[in-house]
């Protein structure tokens, strides 16, 4: 049987599917200390037991986004609000490559507010 964090990532068509299945291998890779689960019926990634990002679809623009639990404090020109209290999304074009060095140094500022909040 397939748990339901896999078949989140199976429902889609491509190339959403590969999009999203690219992010989760780059967030899991980026740091030993991040894993996944499934919470809040999506796929979220933890740090050291801390919540830290999360994959979805943007109900507007239909694309694939990671948001990022403590993104309010992270000060990057490409993360959105929106009407997130806390949180800012980072928006990914499924039909263009990954923008891997971006997203690692996102994931990178996450990783320290992360820690920071102990």
């Amino acid at each position: 049987m397939i748990s339901e964090l896999n078949q989140f990532y199976l429902k889609f068509e491509e190339p959403t599917q590969s999009c999203l299945l690219a992010l989760r291998n780059l967030i899991l890779k980026h740091d030993v200390n991040i894993t996944a689960e499934w919470k809040y019926k999506l796929p979220f990634f933890y740090f050291k037991g801390k919540m830290l990002c999360y994959l979805w679809i943007h109900k507007k623009y239909k694309q694939p986004y990671i948001g990022f639990v403590d993104g309010g404090l992270i000060d990057h020109p490409d993360l959105l609000q929106e009407k997130r209290a806390r949180m800012k999304i980072l928006l990914i074009n499924e039909n263009d490559d990954l923008p891997i060095e971006k997203i690692k140094a996102i994931l990178t500022s996450a990783i320290y507010f992360c820690i920071k909040k102990k």
